[in-house]
Formats: structure tokens, sequence, C-alpha cells
């Protein structure tokens, strides 16, 4: 699980817990610029096939980066519903794709500070 904060025109997520453990990293951030759609992630996607560095047991857990043919995505996400996918163009990452406590108000606070 993460933690998504806006301040200014970055966005910084947090990785929460254990999670780091798995995931290999602590944190990420983009600028709001870079977002090009957020949406509820859907169950049944799966990372990429190349995981450099982190953790994936099928319909369990993806946690860390992975990279597929002209992607470099990171995951954070027990599939259990609480995702989101976030499109990336122009930062380190081309998707992001985390678990979060309440989907719906992080979707609105993306899309609201990308608005402005």
């Amino acid at each position: 699980m993460v933690e998504i904060e806006v301040t200014g025109t970055t966005v910084t997520i947090q990785v929460i817990g254990g999670h780091q453990v798995l995931a290999l990293r602590e944190h990420i951030t983009f600028d709001l610029a870079n977002i090009t759609a957020a949406t509820l992630a859907e169950v049944d996607r799966r990372p990429p096939w190349v995981r450099a560095p982190g953790t994936f047991f099928p319909g369990v857990i993806a946690a860390g980066t992975f990279r597929g043919k002209g992607r470099k995505e990171f995951w954070d996400t027990r599939f259990d519903g609480r995702a989101l996918r976030i499109e990336l163009s122009g930062a380190d990452f081309t998707r992001v794709v985390v678990d979060v406590d309440d989907p719906d108000a992080v979707l609105r606070t993306l899309h609201t500070a990308v608005a402005a």
C-alpha cells in the first residue's frame, strides 16, 4: 500500500511499511504534467514480465519495478480492487499501479490537481 501526496506540481508516492522491502523502494516522484491518465486499475491486469527489482506472486502481490518492451512500470498492489493506474509520459516510469486506502478520493485529488 502507498500514500499519494500532491505538493505544488509534484506527486510523491510513499511506499508504506513492509512493502518497502517487497518493492525495494521507499518512494517515487513525478510531475503532475507527466500524468496522461489516472483511473481505477483492472483487477486482472498484470505487470510486464521482467521484474527488475521487485516481488511478484501471481494473483497475490506485485511490488517493484517491472519492464516490458518500451515500458518501465512501478507496481505495489495485492490485486484486491483498490489499485489506481496512473499513465505517465516523460517521467522515469511509463505507468504506476498502486493500492491506496480510498481510490476514489485519490483520483479526485489527482484529477483536480492536473486540471488546475
